[in-house]
């Protein structure tokens, strides 16, 4: 079992992961010239006619492997229960596939788009799974912290947050806000990413073994 100190490092994935992300898909945005941030999805920005994937594949998998680890401190969390670890650990395991599987293009259509490769539909695959995944987690998590004085104040908020998301996302899924869709996907990813940073903040709050699962207080 890993000790407090490695504990207070797996949480601070749970913030090195959405920031890495964020940063990424900024900086391949302002490089992507030529294609309007509002209209290039965060998978074009990986895709394999991108201009500098590098960054973005880069972002998916940092913010997969950070997920993977923060699920591993966050199972640590008696409050947090069973699912919500898991939750994350999918959620994880999804976007660095998402990052490993491209997408055949910048944008979903245009001249000479003739169908999409093997990988394509296995992005397309894994990137319904994140998104479900994404907005399950902070659910699971409100109703796991809601009975848990250390935790409870966390339940609202994480509620309101995927809410606002799923809400969002569904939005996207319409195309009703063309050509805005690739910014409403911003919103839709970021707002879980949150929920994410704030239970991570209050695990590195936590007194060291406090809200611990039975027989890991000590590592």
């Amino acid at each position: 079992m890993a000790g407090p100190g490695g504990s207070r490092l797996l949480a601070w994935c749970g913030i090195a992961g959405p920031v890495a992300f964020t940063a990424a898909w900024a900086v391949s945005s302002l490089l992507q010239t030529g294609s309007s941030a509002t209209k290039v999805q965060l998978s074009g920005l990986a895709a394999m006619d991108a201009r500098d994937p590098q960054i973005m594949i880069a972002g998916f998998i940092v913010l997969g492997a950070c997920s993977i680890a923060f699920g591993a401190a966050l199972g640590r969390v008696a409050a947090a229960g069973r699912a919500g670890p898991l939750l994350v650990k999918s959620v994880g395991a999804a976007t660095v596939a998402a990052g490993l599987f491209r997408r055949d293009r910048l944008l979903l259509a245009g001249p000479g788009f003739a169908g999409e490769s093997w990988h394509n539909q296995v992005h397309d695959l894994v990137s319904g799974i994140a998104y479900a995944a994404m907005i399950a987690t902070p659910l699971v998590l409100a109703r796991c912290f809601r009975g848990d004085p250390d935790w409870a104040r966390l339940s609202r908020p994480l509620q309101v947050l995927a809410l606002l998301s799923a809400a969002a996302l569904a939005l996207f899924a319409s195309r009703a806000v063309q050509p805005w869709n690739g910014t409403v996907q911003r919103v839709a990813v970021t707002l879980p990413l949150v929920a994410v940073v704030l239970v991570a903040a209050r695990m590195l709050t936590l007194r060291p073994g406090s809200g611990a699962a039975p027989g890991q207080e000590h590592g």
